[in-house]
């Protein structure tokens, strides 16, 4: 294999892709795992574009040719334009760019980088994740920090309103989901990122499910902190993400652990912090993966992200549509707006049953429980739902297909 797959020459799998208007027969030739599944699972991993397989296995080809460090060296420019195209993704700073293993570990990051004391007021949303809610009380429970949650409104989004009424000198952080794991409800992150600055608080967002399906603009939504993984609807390898942090928020964060490559040792009892946010990475992590990402990110804005949330926003909404209309199904989407994943129950059917023969017949879907959002489910008196999750490459045709299962079940 030569370096000049890996450098900047016409063939390089890193160089910008641009493409057409948006063209759905080009979308799935370029996506080879959609002539095999009819892959409605986008909210848990989507699947990859071949360019970004390509960059993958053309690195691992290299790490076998030749070794690991010496791949990584070879291919060191060309990955290293990960940071741009990651801070283009999100009209970031690539200073402001961490490369991290997946989302959780970015938001852990920024999240346990935070100093807490008892009284310390932490609000976030009653849609919030598990793995972040769990994090809220292990804190809280270590500190005497405070969890505050704040109601949703009769759309069933965060109430930015009565999170304005929330504020007092003892908020040290809003955090919440932008897209929830289940329900459909892209939260106004912007509305809260308006609240957070009024009042000077620190605001982490978990983009995990809005980063690849939407616009996200960090400039427009006013967080501090950011956090998404690459499986999901930026279409890239498992074991990738990244944590985005404001420039002047860098040095109001400790990281929580740190290596070689996070600091330097300067002396026997010295050490100083990387200058940017790479003090939040650690040195060993998926060369590879890098590779994905980056090739992943750029895909994504070549098709453009407006127009490809366009399409995803009218799919799901066929579908939640259609859902509807079946007989014994309900769909459990809240929100005023409402993105590209679909819960729904069927009556008399066990959800992961259900999960099991769909795919038996080449459909991947997943179920949601009270054990991802538990406030949401308890509020409204929900049980473990089917997920159906599409994007842009996903058609019509998938949709009637899908539901014609559905309804067989």
């Amino acid at each position: 294999m030569s370096s000049h797959e890996f450098g900047d020459g016409p063939n390089s799998l890193y160089e910008e892709t641009r493409l057409p208007e948006f063209n759905i027969v080009r979308a799935r030739r370029e996506t080879p795992g959609a002539e095999n599944v009819l892959h409605f699972n986008n909210a848990g991993a989507a699947l990859m574009p071949e360019v970004v397989s390509q960059a993958v296995n053309r690195h691992l080809q290299l790490e076998s040719e030749i070794g690991g460090y010496e791949a990584a060296a070879r291919a060191a420019r060309p990955l290293a334009r990960v940071y741009d195209v990651v801070a283009n993704l999100i009209n970031g700073h690539p200073s402001e760019v961490a490369i991290v293993e997946n989302a959780t570990r970015a938001w852990d990051m920024a999240f346990y980088g935070m100093s807490f004391q008892t009284g310390d007021r932490i609000l976030t949303c009653r849609t919030e994740y598990a793995s972040n809610y769990i994090a809220f009380l292990q804190v809280a429970r270590k500190t005497g920090a405070v969890i505050d949650v704040v109601p949703s409104d009769d759309s069933g989004q965060v109430d930015v309103n009565a999170l304005a009424n929330m504020i007092d000198d003892r908020v040290k952080l809003i955090a919440i989901t932008h897209v929830p794991t289940n329900g459909g409800l892209v939260n106004p992150a912007a509305g809260v990122g308006q609240v957070a600055n009024a009042a000077r608080i620190p605001f982490l967002l978990d983009a995990c499910q809005s980063v690849g399906q939407m616009p996200i603009d960090v400039a427009d939504i006013g967080c501090d902190m950011l956090s998404a993984t690459g499986r999901k609807y930026l279409r890239a390898p498992r074991g990738t993400g990244f944590l985005w942090v404001r420039d002047g928020m860098l040095d109001k964060l400790e990281p929580p652990f740190l290596d070689l490559h996070a600091a330097s040792w300067t002396g026997p009892d010295t050490y100083e912090l990387q200058p940017d946010a790479k003090r939040f990475e650690n040195w060993e992590g998926y060369v590879a993966g890098r590779a994905g990402l980056c090739a992943a990110a750029e895909y994504a804005q070549a098709w453009g992200l407006d127009k490809s949330y366009a399409r995803i926003q009218t799919l799901a909404a066929g579908l939640r549509d259609k859902l509807s209309s079946l007989p014994g199904v309900s769909v459990h989407d809240i929100g005023v707006e409402k993105c590209g994943i679909v819960t729904f129950q069927k009556t008399g059917l066990d959800a992961d049953d259900s999960v099991e023969h769909l795919r038996d017949q080449g459909i991947n879907i997943s179920s949601s429980s009270p054990f991802s959002t538990r406030l949401d489910f308890e509020d409204r008196g929900l049980d473990t739902l089917l997920r159906a999750s599409v994007h842009y490459y996903n058609t019509d045709a998938e949709i009637e297909r899908f539901c014609e299962a559905v309804e067989g079940l």
